[in-house]
């Protein structure tokens, strides 16, 4: 493994930052592309320059050498064009025969001689006064023609001078694109800081906060809200744990609290017989055991029927016609009380027919512990929904108690106490059957003067109305099987 020196430390810790690598990347780039564009300036000045130079000695050498064959000779010349100030005419003897008076203590300028085939020639040369851009021409085209050499200095401290000011330029520029990208990339990156500080202050116990959305929609937006979907799916998955975590307590309270009880009394039961087995009846005993280990093996049942409907575990449902499905689940209890049937043909659901035929029980046994003299049990059709109505005759609830009864091992006063086996969660059951099936059971006060509870349950889109009669009975086949059965008869008037 390698191991880091403290200057990589230091560069690594220095460049975590995006916004600093940022900068220095696009600072490198505009180095790599502004010095070479400056270097192609400089280039291309200096050779400007170079030619303005070269061109500005010809034409004087020119001028000169037509003023020298025009006029009469003179020692010293004047230069027509402004900075080439060095000027000789040279004698075949190389002996300088006119100059300017920049270059009249000079040697000749060039010992190099234009021959007849090339009359004019150009190049530098080196004087004490520096580098000089030379230009010779020929005066005539015979062997012993004197020859007229013009110059100029070579620009070096300008250029120089100008080399500086392109470096301190380049370096001003880069270092002012520097600190506005850097201010760019600040302006970009501020919304992450602030999804970043949002996202440090959301924990466990608080899902709700959201990182804010910037306007636009470019990455940093998409960003948020890919975050902010995040946070919603864990806000939910939070509130399900949470759900699935006081259902568990819930049915542990449950659990404990209705299975003490039974268990107390059996555990008494059987103590007693164990201290006087000589007293104890085996028939009766028995009998007593089993009905206490009935009814924990009811509220065990019933317990894991609520927890399996609030943890939404599916059921599979089908079309059933639901005063087909009441005519058989009354047909085979054996009631106490007698049941009158009201029932509408042709009101088919998509139910699952095993818990609706326990809505149905559960409805009926509890009709059935406090009912007087009549229990009902009507299905009828209201608009896109069907409806069953379960009514007793018996003491009735109070108004404030219809949406108590619903709650777990609840206990009402006066006559509707006379609970006979009953787990006390019959009615929580089918408001959660009801619940699941997108329905609604609720608790009323009936015709007959007791209670009334009525279960709304959607129609499909898919069955169509038909024929909508209201019977006056259940038909020939189920009267002969109900008619035969004590404590249920069918209910002939009209509707």
């Amino acid at each position: 493994m390698r191991v880091l020196t403290l200057p990589d430390r230091y560069i690594r810790v220095f460049l975590r930052s995006i916004r600093l690598r940022i900068t220095l990347l696009i600072t490198v780039l505009l180095v790599l592309f502004i010095v070479p564009a400056y270097v192609r300036v400089e280039a291309l000045t200096r050779q400007t320059q170079d030619d303005s130079a070269w061109r500005d000695a010809e034409r004087q050498a020119t001028l000169t050498a037509a003023a020298v064959r025009a006029g009469p000779a003179r020692v010293l010349i004047r230069p027509d064009i402004p900075g080439v100030d060095f000027i000789q005419v040279v004698g075949p003897d190389h002996r300088v025969i006119m100059s300017t008076p920049a270059a009249g203590r000079l040697a000749p300028l060039s010992d190099m001689w234009p021959s007849l085939l090339t009359p004019e020639r150009d190049l530098q040369a080196s004087a004490p006064q520096g580098r000089l851009y030379l230009s010779a021409v020929r005066l005539t085209s015979s062997p012993d023609s004197a020859v007229v050499y013009a110059a100029r200095r070579a620009p070096d401290a300008a250029s120089a001078r100008r080399l500086w000011l392109l470096v301190l330029e380049a370096v001003v520029f880069i270092t002012l694109a520097a600190c506005i990208i850097w201010r760019i990339a600040d302006r970009l990156l501020s919304p992450v800081g602030c999804i970043r500080a949002t996202l440090c202050s959301i924990n466990s116990n608080n899902l709700s906060s959201r990182v804010p959305v910037p306007p636009g929609n470019d990455e940093i937006v998409r960003l948020a809200r890919t975050i902010n979907g995040t946070l919603d799916r864990l806000e939910k998955a939070d509130e399900c744990s949470n759900l699935a975590l006081t259902q568990l307590r819930r049915f542990t309270s449950d659990a404990s609290h209705e299975l003490r009880t039974p268990l107390a009394g059996l555990r008494v039961l059987l103590e007693e017989a164990q201290l006087h087995p000589c007293d104890t009846e085996l028939p009766q005993l028995l009998d007593e055991a089993l009905s206490d280990i009935d009814r924990l093996q009811t509220i065990i049942c019933d317990l894991l029927l609520l927890s399996g409907l609030e943890a939404g575990i599916p059921a599979n449902r089908d079309l059933t016609d639901l005063s087909q499905l009441v005519k058989e689940e009354v047909g085979q209890r054996k009631d106490p009380v007698p049941v009158l049937l009201r029932l509408e043909t042709g009101t088919t659901v998509r139910v699952c027919r095993i818990q609706m035929a326990r809505v149905l029980t559960n409805l009926l046994d509890n009709a059935q512990r406090h009912a007087k003299h009549v229990v009902q049990v009507e299905v009828h059709r209201r608009d896109a929904t069907a409806e069953l109505t379960v009514s007793d005759d018996g003491a009735g609830i109070p108004m404030g108690d219809r949406e108590r009864v619903f709650e777990r091992f609840t206990r009402l006063d006066a006559a509707r106490c006379r609970d006979r086996g009953g787990s006390g969660l019959g009615l929580a059951i089918a408001r959660d059957i009801a619940h699941a099936h997108r329905g609604t059971l609720t608790a009323g006060c009936s015709p007959l003067g007791g209670a009334r509870f009525v279960l709304c349950i959607p129609l499909p889109e898919s069955v169509s109305v038909g024929d909508c009669r209201l019977t006056a009975g259940v038909g020939d086949q189920a009267r002969e099987d109900l008619d035969g059965r004590p404590g249920h008869r069918l209910d002939t008037s009209p509707s």
